[in-house]
């Protein structure tokens, strides 16, 4: 299972993608000091998760698996922070930019087929 580098690279710009909204969602729920917390906290954790909780050898990832846990599992994280990200969006008004995240994500695993059934099988 090869994963293609310009489809690597947009996985890549998509995580990145739904960091940043899960922090802008997060600056967005307070006008006091708990919005710094939330705001780097939420992608702080959400990060961790993404990096710890991992299949060995999925050739998308370094292929380590700090903490090792089935396909199906690691496909409900990725997919629920990527649903985290596109509502939040939502949530913040940004309903073009969510949309367009969604659709996003969705055609990359599409392209990912084989990653998918890969994580499916595992």
């Amino acid at each position: 299972m090869g994963s293609h580098p310009i489809n690597l690279a947009l996985r890549f710009l998509l995580e990145l993608a739904a960091l940043f909204s899960a922090g802008m969602w997060g600056w967005n729920q307070s006008n006091e000091w708990p919005k710094y917390f939330l705001a780097l906290g939420i992608p702080v954790i959400l990060a961790a998760m993404w990096g710890i909780f991992a299949v060995p050898g999925d050739p998308s990832r370094s292929g380590s698996a700090p903490i090792i846990t089935p396909g199906i599992v690691r496909l409900c994280l990725e997919l629920t922070i990527f649903g985290f990200a596109t509502w939040s969006l939502y949530d913040l008004g940004w309903n073009r930019v969510g949309l367009i995240l969604g659709i996003v994500v969705v055609l990359h695993y599409a392209a990912s087929y084989d990653r998918l059934m890969w994580l499916l099988n595992k």
